[in-house]
Order: structure tokens, then sequence, then C-alpha cells
């Protein structure tokens, strides 16, 4: 029998319900056990900061937390850089200060907020003295997958028909219609978050983890054992089958 594995799907912000999750896999038996967070760990939700804070500080106790990088986090480290940089895949008119992306929150949650008609440059200063220079060592450090034997953990998906080695960052962060519309097999068992549905969702090929916490829905837990996958919930176990 192998042991479980757990995975925390898209937290943006909500600390309290990271908080619930990581009881959820106490009481399951896993205070030990490794735990994959599927990335987006900020914006929207209302203490991005405290999110990053107790990542930090479960990692540095020993936790064997695996920390993905979700592309609202990559947008955070990029605009924490010498000169902010723009994801050049978001659509025409949205960057991460746009009220619809979450950037917003996230710098309030650093006490960091400003009126309309704010230059970039002086907004950017004032986000560079107030997040900690650990929080962006974090953002920095984030990976892009994490595999096992038969699982294969990503923030938004993969490219269908590419090897694994082979995956690019820009699809492991923001992949969606492709990957979404494969019904084939992957060569593994492709374990996901970044498109929020209404419920964990296992698709036979793929889980989808991220059941919209950003926008004040439950965030949702699973554990891989053993080939099976279930739900943590106040209940225990709920097997989540294709």
């Amino acid at each position: 029998m192998t042991a479980p594995i757990y995975a925390i799907g898209d937290i943006h912000g909500q600390l309290g319900m990271l908080e619930e999750a990581l009881d959820l896999i106490e009481a399951d038996g896993g205070r030990d056990a490794s735990v994959v967070f599927l990335g987006d760990f900020i914006d929207r939700g209302p203490d991005s900061r405290g999110v990053i804070d107790h990542l930090i500080t479960g990692q540095k106790d020993g936790r064997n937390w695996i920390t993905l990088l979700g592309n609202h986090d990559r947008m955070f480290a990029w605009f924490m850089e010498d000169t902010p940089r723009h994801d050049p895949h978001m659509l025409v008119g949205y960057h991460w200060l746009h009220d619809r992306i979450g950037g917003l929150e996230t710098l309030e949650s650093y006490g960091v907020t400003f009126p309309e008609r704010t230059r970039l440059a002086d907004v950017h200063a004032e986000a560079r003295a107030a997040v900690p220079d650990s929080h962006v060592a974090f953002l920095k450090r984030l990976t892009t997958m994490h595999q096992t034997s038969d699982l294969a953990f990503v923030h938004a998906g993969i490219r269908p028909g590419v090897a694994l080695e082979n995956q690019i960052e820009n699809d492991l962060v923001w992949i969606r219609q492709s990957f979404h519309q494969e019904r084939a097999p992957h060569p593994k068992l492709i374990v996901h978050g970044h498109t929020p549905v209404e419920r964990a969702t296992h698709y036979g090929n793929r889980v989808n983890l991220d059941s919209g916490a950003g926008f004040g829905n439950p965030l949702s837990t699973a554990v891989f054992e053993s080939g099976l996958v279930w739900l943590l919930t106040s209940k225990g176990r709920q097997a989540l089958t294709p």
C-alpha cells in the first residue's frame, strides 16, 4: 500500500479555509504526510499575507508541504521585480491590479491601499517596502510540477500530447480549453486547479480541485492513496470517482 498524499486546491487568500483544510488532513492521520498545494495562494480573498505566512511557517517547521506555482502567484512575483512585469497571457486591458484579478486585495492584506489615478511606480514602491523579503523569496521558489509514480500535480494542467518533462511553465499555470477537452489518458493522472468548478471533480484522466474558494465557495482537499481518490470532509473521506 502506498503512503497517502494530500492535495489542496486554490486558496486565494482564504486563511480560515486553509486552516480548516489542514485540520481535516490532521484528522485523517496525515499530519506528517506529503501535502501538495496547487497554487494561487493569493488574490481575491481577504488574507493573502496570512496564507503565505502560514505556508512559510509550516515549511520552516519541517512539514512536507509542496507548494506549486499558480498564475496569480506568478503575477505577484512579477509585480515585485525591480520593474513590474506584466503577464502577456492576460486579455488586453487586464493586469494584476485590475479589479477582477485580485491584486488589489493582496496588496491590501499588506497594508497597501491607494486612490484612483495613482501612478504604478508609486504603488510598486509602497509594495516593495511593505511585502517581506521572505514572501518574495517564497514566490520565487514555487515549483511548477510535483510527480509521484502515478500522479502529476500542476496548477492549471498540461499540454496534451507533450511529455511531462517537456511541458512549459506558461501552460502549467494558464492552460484551459485544450487540456479540459482532452479525453484520452495522460501519462499520469493530472491533479490541478485553476478553473473553478461547482465541486471537486474526477474526469478520469484528471482531477480538478478548484472549487472556487477565491469567490467564497468551499476549499477542496483530497487524498490520493493506492490508486483511489477521496475528498476530505468534516465527516471523513468521501470517494471521488469519474
